[in-house]
């Protein structure tokens, strides 16, 4: 048998290196990319309990139209010039939120990377929030 698993790796060796590329990005994804990540409701509660602070990276059109209430608005676009302009939030938790999770999670790793100790991404984005029938502001 091990045999012909190895005639098998042999001939198929794009196949096989492909496999080991996903395998590999899988157990990445599972053991790091769950860091750090926090769904609607433990956000609220870094919020209610730890004085959290929000970043909404989208565009400043969509968080004009809803936000989580006292969130501040760093588009993505010009976010990495804005890191420092941040700093004033280091000491707390800072949850970033975006549309669906997806651009926040790039916030959090450049917060990450600025030397912030304590940065989460709002999984599902504000479409989540929504979901999970937690409010929006327009103010």
């Amino acid at each position: 048998m091990f045999v012909q698993l190895l005639e098998f790796v042999g001939n198929h060796w794009v196949l096989f290196i492909a496999l080991a590329v996903v395998v590999g990005l899988l157990t990445h994804n599972f053991i790091v990319g769950s860091k750090g990540v926090v769904d609607p409701a433990g956000a609220t509660e870094l919020i209610n309990r730890r004085d959290a602070t929000v970043i909404d990276v989208r565009a400043s059109a969509d968080f004009a139209k809803g936000h989580i209430m006292n969130a501040v608005n760093i588009p993505m676009n010009g976010f990495k010039n804005q890191t420092a302009a941040l700093t004033k939030y280091r000491d707390k938790p800072i949850v970033i939120s975006c549309h669906s999770g997806n651009q926040s999670q790039l916030a959090c790793i450049l917060l990450r990377k600025a030397g912030f100790p304590e940065v989460y991404n709002l999984r599902g984005g504000i479409m989540a929030w929504q979901n999970a029938n937690l409010p929006l502001t327009r103010k």
